[in-house]
């Protein structure tokens, strides 16, 4: 595939809720949901791909840290469902501004707030040229947005999952490059050695999700400007490619 060729035509983008936060660590911080928006809107204008997103909680609030605390299991990741429903909504108002159609699809039905999710709905709208959020996770507690990014992906016939990360980490690393100084980051990597080896890409119920359906997965810095495009246009040096 030549540079500048596009990779796929229709992603599945999964934004942690701590993304969303900014330098706090909590809450939602408009300035940076701006920025990522205008990132995702740009190149939906640019490239005229399908984008569907998945986004998290963890800014808001985190089913396990509810769980550790004391907490039934099930009650604190259906709250999870909930913080993530919260992101969609704000994610949804900025990419409006922003002039891009938007919609809001939730696996826990609300329907003043948001449609309840239905694949073949889902497939219309990104043909119709909108943006889908899945929210609410995939309704079900015990499971991580990250596995919801990879079921999503799949359902929609997605090309490839794409994990935006955030704090300045641009791949997949040997080890924890914060920790570590002598870490370096992979340029590719296989489903198998990412769960042999322990590296922290996704759960591992979404790993095996991607490798049982051939869903590539590519880990790269969200924050980073033109990582987006560049990524999709199949400029090399970028990210990790799990696959």
């Amino acid at each position: 595939m030549a540079d500048g060729e596009l990779r796929w035509n229709r992603i599945l983008l999964k934004v942690s809720g701590e993304a969303f936060a900014g330098p706090e660590g909590f809450g939602i911080d408009g300035a940076v949901v701006s920025s990522i928006a205008r990132e995702i809107v740009s190149v939906k204008n640019e490239l005229e791909i399908d984008i569907a997103i998945v986004v998290g909680g963890g800014n808001i609030w985190r089913g396990m840290s509810g769980a550790e605390s004391g907490m039934d299991r099930a009650q604190a990741d259906y709250m999870g469902m909930l913080a993530t429903v919260m992101n969609g909504l704000a994610l949804q108002d900025i990419l409006e501004k922003e002039g891009q159609p938007t919609r809001v699809q939730s696996a826990i039905h609300m329907a003043q707030v948001a449609e309840p999710y239905i694949r073949r709905r889902a497939i219309r709208h990104l043909e119709k040229g909108r943006i889908v959020i899945f929210a609410g996770g995939n309704g079900n507690p015990f499971f991580t947005t990250d596995t919801t990014a990879a079921l999503r992906a799949v359902e929609i016939e997605a090309g490839v999952l794409l994990k935006g990360t955030h704090g300045g980490v641009d791949g997949v690393y040997t080890a924890d490059p914060k920790l570590d100084p002598s870490a370096t980051r992979l340029s590719r990597v296989g489903y198998l050695d990412v769960l042999n080896r322990g590296l922290k890409v996704m759960d591992s119920t979404a790993i095996t999700l991607c490798a049982d359906n051939e869903l590539p997965i590519v880990v790269y810095d969200l924050m980073g400007e033109g990582n987006l495009s560049a990524i999709i246009r199949g400029e090399p040096g970028i990210g990790t490619i799990v696959d």
